[in-house]
């Protein structure tokens, strides 16, 4: 089985896929999940205490991985996640720089891009084929732009839900954080449901602003544009937005498989090569 391994800000998603046969001329682009799991977020983690969480997680699951492809946004735990899985024997690949995805980054800083945000774009194109709006409900809220062929155009970033939340409770003495979940209306009636509606209906509002800017910069030459959801809010953002249309849970960890397709058949494959990356080439990798 692969393993599938992304490391937020926030949290750690992992996801196990049956293999897929070596030769296989059309992989299935979004193979069922077998297992996944959701951990906090620790900086402070080495390799030896991500391999015990791991191991824990995983359970029976732990002798069936074969792969592994994983990246992660926390430098600091970038560096212990390398290390555990290049201990590893068997295929994996860490998603940086000199890993080639395929995804032509046409920003002004390709190595700015966060492996997640190149992941999503990857997994979103080779989903629907058509030009793709991703917005990733995370630590931030990330809105990603993907064109017809591809290519990561760009995007826009706003501050997370929960961190948004926290600050607001943070700072005003009469108010507290509350559970994030749909109130009864959008009038609220009481503290918890005024800063429920606010929180939801008001980035729910922000998302679909930004959407529909970008649709009107993209204009009629990009074609239809699928525009998604993802991310740990999502479920929650999905039901009240107004222009996503659909939701891949798994978008990111979808995008680590390919990539480990693309790179892991036949040898190891970590950040920090000196083959010059995919991304910053500025045409897909062959």
């Amino acid at each position: 089985m692969l393993l599938c391994v992304d490391a937020g800000n926030t949290q750690i998603a992992l996801g196990l896929y049956h293999d897929t046969p070596a030769g296989d001329p059309a992989p299935a682009v979004r193979p069922p999940l077998v297992r996944d799991w959701r951990m906090r977020t620790d900086p402070r983690m080495t390799a030896d205490e991500l391999d015990l969480a791991f191991s824990g997680l995983l359970g029976g699951y732990a002798a069936q991985v074969t792969g592994v492809a994983a990246l992660s946004t926390v430098p600091s735990l970038l560096r212990e996640l390398r290390l555990l899985i290049e201990r590893r024997d068997g295929p994996h690949v860490v998603v940086g720089p000199g890993v080639r995805t395929g995804v032509p980054l046409l920003v002004d800083n390709p190595r700015e891009v966060g492996a997640d945000r190149v992941m999503n774009t990857l997994a979103a194109h080779r989903l629907y084929g058509t030009a793709c709006v991703v917005v990733d409900f995370g630590t931030s809220t990330n809105i990603d732009v993907v064109s017809v062929k591809g290519e990561f155009l760009g995007g826009a970033f706003a501050p997370g839900i929960e961190i948004s939340l926290d600050a607001l409770a943070t700072r005003a003495a009469a108010l507290r954080s509350v559970e994030l979940v749909r109130p009864r209306s959008v009038i609220g009636k009481n503290t918890v449901e005024c800063l429920q509606s606010g929180v939801l209906y008001g980035f729910a509002g922000q998302v679909d602003g930004l959407v529909r800017r970008i649709l009107a910069e993209l204009g009629p030459k990009a074609g239809p544009v699928t525009v998604l959801g993802t991310g740990g809010l999502a479920p929650l953002m999905v039901g009240v937005s107004e222009t996503i249309a659909e939701y891949v849970p798994d978008l990111t960890l979808l995008g680590l498989r390919l990539t480990y397709l693309r790179n892991a058949r036949s040898t190891s494959v970590t950040s920090g090569s000196s083959n010059p990356p995919a991304e910053v080439s500025g045409r897909p990798a062959r």
